[in-house]
């Protein structure tokens, strides 16, 4: 567990003394349209120096925060068992090391291997998913893992109502009524997101954003980009919500960044993994 070379804007306690754990998993290997988000967890931490380490948002610096960078971990191409092994293994340490995981993406499919080592320390975990798609396919093109499948696959850990989507817009139609039946499904926007928050008061709770819940017009650099989403201002709002909940392990992924020359999309995952880590800092701080 040595430090990344590279980390993420002021991310620099060694692992031993760290509260939090930040990782990238860089596997794209079932993107089913644009792939590229292998490319996005070095894109952030590359960017990340355009900002300031204080945040105006929350009155928090990650100055003075304890975070560990371990850079990037090494995946084999064209295997996800392997990868999921992989990163059911790092998650699985750093939990057992009592701090807490963040993880970069990398397409969605990484969320399953986290999940996978969090759900064994936690039994009673609630996964809560911001994302554009259901994820929820029991296959694509006959492959059962998969980024379309990754929220399928976690139900089948956790059983019902422990799923909680939001900004959810695109899918088949058996994926919703698949939703109806087995999740807790909030589509189109975060509306409802603050007002849901005391449902989960006190429980374990998994955080996964897949980026492509923002409206391309402001975040085109994604592999699948759908148009009808949310707003940064919107996304931020529910960010800087999360204090509220007991995050145990949280990812962000489906950055692609070589998909916006601009380098906005990928100013903007810098910002919100600044604003996620300063209010998981936070909750460990209330804990």
């Amino acid at each position: 567990m040595n430090r990344n070379l590279q980390c993420f804007l002021s991310c620099e306690a060694q692992y031993d003394e760290a509260d939090i754990a930040l990782f990238g998993v860089p596997f794209d290997g079932t993107a089913s349209f644009r792939p590229g988000a292998r490319f996005g967890p070095a894109a952030i931490r590359g960017e990340s120096f355009g900002l300031e380490t204080y945040s105006p948002y929350c009155g928090r610096d990650l100055a003075d925060c304890r975070i560990f960078d371990g850079g990037d971990l090494e995946l084999p191409f064209g295997n996800p068992r392997r990868m999921l092994a992989l990163t059911q293994e790092y998650t699985a340490r750093v939990l057992a090391d009592g701090k807490l995981p963040v993880m970069l993406g990398g397409e969605h499919l990484i969320t399953l291997g986290a999940v996978r080592a969090v759900l064994e320390r936690y039994p009673g975990l609630h996964v809560i998913h911001f994302d554009a798609h259901t994820d929820l396919r029991s296959d694509y093109l006959g492959e059962e893992l998969s980024h379309a499948t990754v929220m399928r696959q976690i139900w089948k850990l956790m059983g019902d109502g422990r799923i909680h989507q939001f900004g959810i817009r695109s899918g088949e139609r058996y994926e919703f009524e698949f939703a109806g039946a087995h999740t807790d499904l909030h589509p189109f926007n975060l509306h409802d997101f603050e007002s849901f928050l005391p449902s989960l008061a006190g429980k374990p709770v998994y955080f996964s954003l897949d980026l492509d819940v923002l409206d391309p017009s402001v975040f085109c650099g994604t592999g699948t980009p759908e148009p009808g989403g949310v707003g940064f201002q919107e996304l931020l709002d529910a960010v800087l919500q999360l204090h509220r909940l007991n995050v145990v392990g949280c990812d962000v992924n489906e950055l692609s960044p070589h998909y916006d020359h601009s380098g906005a999309s990928t100013a903007a995952a810098c910002k919100i993994v600044r604003e996620l880590l300063l209010q998981l800092k936070g909750e460990m701080e209330n804990g």
